[in-house]
C-alpha cells in the first residue's frame, strides 16, 4: 500500500488542472486535478509500471503505455497527456533530477557522425513504407503541414506547406535547387514539377531514396530531379537554392556551426535558403528521454537562441523569421487519427506493442505542441543583402502563382498501396 500511497502524494502535488482519476495494481482509487474538464480514467496493471513511473515518469510512463501495463479506461491516451502536460510545472519535482542529468550529457546523445547519423535515420525512417502509407498524405509529407484555413485536410495543407516553401525560396525555372533531408521526394518533386527548377535530393535513408526515385520517374521527372543516398557534409555545390525541411532536429547542437558553414559554401553569392525545423519557445533543453529511446534517437529539438549565432558565425544573413505556431499540433491530430482508424493495419505489419508506441508517440507530440511552448519556426537566409524583397508581400503573389500552376499540372502519379 506504500506505493499507493507514494502515487497518491505525487500526482496530487503534480496535477493541478483537470480530472485525472487513477486505479493503483492494487485497485485502489482517486482522483487528482480540480475537476474541470473531461473526466479521464487511467488504471496501472503493475506495480512495477507505478514504481518506474515514480522514479522516471518521463521515460516511464511511455513503457509502461507500450508494455500494456498503463490503461487509459476513460477516453484515450491523447485525453491523458492533454491534462498531464497541461500543467504549472513542465515536470514533476521529482524528475528534474533526471531532467538536470539528461540536460549535462545531451552533447553526448547528440553526437551524429556520419555513421551514426545514418544509424539514426535508419531506426526511423527504413521502416515498413506501408506504415507510413497508414497515416501520412498522399504525398508522404513528414513534417509539419500549413494550414491556410481551419478546415483544410492534411493533403491539402501539406500542399500549402510546398507552396509555402517554394515561394520564400522564390525559385526560378532551371535553377540548381539542393533538398537536404529530402524524404520520400514529395518537396523536391513539386519544386521540380511546378517550379521548374532542377533538384538534387539528399537523404540517408534507403527506403526514402527508392521511392523518391521511383516517383522521379513515375513522373517523368528523372531529368529534373535525382534523389541520393548522401550526407549533406559530402555534397558537391554550388546550388542557388537551399531547402532544408523537418531535416535539422537530426544534425545535433554540436553541428549547428558545421551545418551552417556548409550550407553557406553550398549556396552560391545570389542563393536563398530555407530552414524548416520544430523549435522551442523556452530556451535550450534535452530530448525526452522515451523519444530519445524509441522513436528519434539522437534527434534534438532547437530553440532559435541556439541556432542564431551559428548562422551569424557561417556569415549568412537572417532574412525572415516565421513562427508557425499550431500547425504541428493539426498535423500530429490529422496523422493519430488517421493512424488509429487504420491501427489493425499497423499490429498486423509489426505487433500490438510497436501500434501502441506508434499511439503514444503521435499523441504525446500532439499535445506536447497543443499544451507547451514548442512551434516550428521557417528561417529564409542569404549570403547578402538586397537578394530578396523588402517586404514580405511577394510570398503572397508567388503562392498565388504557383497556386496557377498546380491547377494546370497534369494529375499526381501515386506507387501502388498510396
Amino acid at each position: 500500500m506504500w506505493m499507493d500511497r507514494l502515487l497518491l502524494r505525487f500526482l496530487s502535488q503534480f496535477i493541478r488542472r483537470g480530472s485525472l482519476t487513477v486505479t493503483t495494481a492494487t485497485g485502489s482509487k482517486f482522483t487528482a486535478g480540480d475537476g474541470s474538464g473531461e473526466p479521464i480514467a487511467v488504471r496501472f496493471v503493475t506495480s512495477d509500471a507505478e514504481r518506474k513511473i515514480l522514479i522516471n515518469p518521463e521515460l516511464g510512463l511511455g513503457e509502461a503505455y507500450m508494455n500494456g501495463e498503463f490503461v487509459v479506461e476513460r477516453g484515450n491516451i491523447a485525453d491523458a497527456l492533454a491534462i498531464l502536460l497541461d500543467q504549472a510545472d513542465l515536470l514533476p519535482r521529482w524528475a528534474k533530477p533526471w531532467w538536470h542529468l539528461r540536460y549535462l550529457v545531451r552533447h553526448l546523445r547528440q553526437f551524429n557522425p556520419r555513421t551514426r547519423s545514418r544509424s539514426n535515420v535508419a531506426h526511423h525512417y527504413d521502416l515498413d513504407a506501408r506504415l507510413y502509407s497508414l497515416f501520412l498524405d498522399a504525398d508522404k509529407q513528414y513534417s509539419c503541414a500549413y494550414f491556410e484555413t481551419p478546415d483544410a485536410t492534411l493533403d491539402d495543407a501539406q500542399l500549402a506547406k510546398k507552396r509555402h516553401v517554394s515561394a520564400k525560396l522564390l525559385v526560378k525555372p532551371g535553377q540548381r535547387v539542393l533538398d537536404i533531408g529530402s524524404g520520400w521526394g514529395g518537396l523536391g518533386l513539386y519544386l521540380a514539377e511546378i517550379a521548374g527548377a532542377d533538384v538534387t535530393g539528399v537523404t540517408l535513408s534507403t527506403e526514402q531514396l527508392q521511392v523518391a526515385n521511383t516517383r522521379a520517374a513515375e513522373k517523368g521527372l528523372t531529368h529534373q530531379a535525382r534523389f541520393l543516398l548522401q550526407d549533406y557534409r559530402d555534397i558537391d555545390g554550388p546550388f542557388d537554392r537551399i531547402a532544408s525541411v523537418g531535416m535539422f532536429e537530426h544534425v545535433g547542437a554540436r553541428f549547428y556551426d558545421t551545418y551552417f558553414q556548409r550550407c553557406a559554401e553550398l549556396l552560391s553569392d545570389d542563393g536563398v535558403m530555407l530552414l524548416h525545423s520544430i523549435g522551442r519557445s523556452q530556451g535550450p533543453d534535452s530530448t525526452n528521454p522515451w523519444i530519445a529511446k524509441y522513436i528519434f534517437p539522437g534527434g534534438y529539438i532547437p530553440s532559435l537562441s541556439e541556432v542564431l549565432p551559428a548562422i551569424e558565425n557561417a556569415g549568412l544573413l537572417v532574412c525572415d523569421i516565421e513562427i508557425l505556431r499550431m500547425h504541428y499540433a493539426e498535423t500530429l491530430k490529422a496523422w493519430r487519427e488517421r493512424f488509429m482508424a487504420r491501427r489493425e493495419e499497423a499490429v498486423q505489419l509489426y505487433d500490438e506493442r510497436f501500434a501502441l508506441m506508434w499511439e503514444f508517440y503521435l499523441a504525446a507530440c500532439e499535445m506536447t505542441f497543443r499544451k507547451q511552448a514548442m512551434m516550428n519556426f521557417q528561417i529564409q537566409l542569404t549570403k547578402r543583402q538586397g537578394v530578396v524583397p523588402m517586404t514580405r508581400d511577394y510570398i503572397a503573389h508567388e503562392e498565388a502563382r504557383l497556386r496557377a500552376v498546380e491547377g494546370g499540372a497534369r494529375p499526381k502519379l501515386q506507387l501502388a498501396g498510396e
